[in-house]
């Protein structure tokens, strides 16, 4: 629960992230890095993703509910169902190489931690640590939002958590939520 109204959440997702690839990476994931808005890679392939539900009055307070999804173990079966590049933490720890119980309160208490800091400072404290993890700036990508996709160099965020895209046209800036990234190299 947060004092201030959903309009002053942009930015929580990210914060979320931040967190709970630090959490993968205090596990023992090495190589984590983030792809905006919400997916967590091991070595470009996604590890795990983040959704969020928000809901509260135009002032406040705001109630947010993150979900946090880590693949853990997937059949081969399973995993001939995605059609992007995915790992599983089997793959990157071993299998029988972490507890699970173990994951699931580090990146409880990350997330904790996150929420309880963004509420007191917002987004800033948290961009270092997502530029960290950032897989894609300064490579060329694709930004898909409905039918439209807008082709640029990757310039990392704006102080508001926005995706900066250089289209040769000028920099355009895209909020989260409404637009997904991927590398036009793969």
């Amino acid at each position: 629960r947060f004092p201030f109204g959903p309009g002053g959440m942009g930015g929580l997702s990210l914060a979320a992230g931040a967190g709970v690839a630090d959490a993968l990476r205090a596990a023992g994931a090495r190589d984590i890095g983030l792809k905006w808005p919400n997916d967590i890679l091991w070595q470009r392939r996604k590890l795990a993703g983040l959704l969020m539900e928000v809901a509260g009055e135009a002032h406040g307070p705001a109630h947010v509910v993150v979900g946090v999804g880590v693949n853990t173990h997937l059949e081969p079966e399973q995993g001939a169902a995605i059609d992007r590049p995915w790992v599983d933490l089997d793959q990157v720890l071993g299998r029988g190489a972490y507890s699970r119980n173990a994951l699931a309160a580090g990146v409880a208490e990350a997330l904790v931690h996150a929420m309880d800091r963004f509420g007191r400072e917002g987004l800033a404290p948290f961009l270092a640590d997502w530029e960290r993890y950032d897989l894609y700036r300064g490579e060329q990508v694709e930004v898909h939002w409905g039918q439209q996709r807008v082709r640029g160099t990757h310039l990392g965020l704006d102080a508001n958590g926005a995706l900066r895209l250089d289209t040769g046209a000028g920099i355009e800036t895209f909020q989260a939520g409404e637009v997904s990234l991927r590398s036009t190299a793969g």
